[in-house]
């Protein structure tokens, strides 16, 4: 046997079952990146994004009680 019909072999079943495979889910995954978010995905951004808003909201409500009752926490725990 020659080295040419060893090596031609594996690489006749490599372009005929890897590669085209390869190049399916290749364009496949750059086809799924261009069309962006799912809906599901948009709309668990939008409800992801509506509660950062109220934590943010509730977080400055309780900075301005602490700075009411006690003026000096910030001072006391930024060290």
């Amino acid at each position: 046997m020659d080295i040419h019909e060893i090596i031609f072999v594996p690489l006749i079943l490599f372009m005929i079952f890897v590669a085209p495979l390869w190049v399916i889910m290749h364009y496949r995954s750059k086809n799924k990146i261009k069309q962006g978010l799912s809906d599901g995905e948009l709309n668990q951004l939008n409800e992801l994004t509506v509660r950062a808003e109220k934590m943010a909201e509730r977080i400055k409500t309780l900075e301005a009680i602490l700075d009411a009752e006690s003026p000096r926490w910030r001072n006391q725990h930024d060290q």
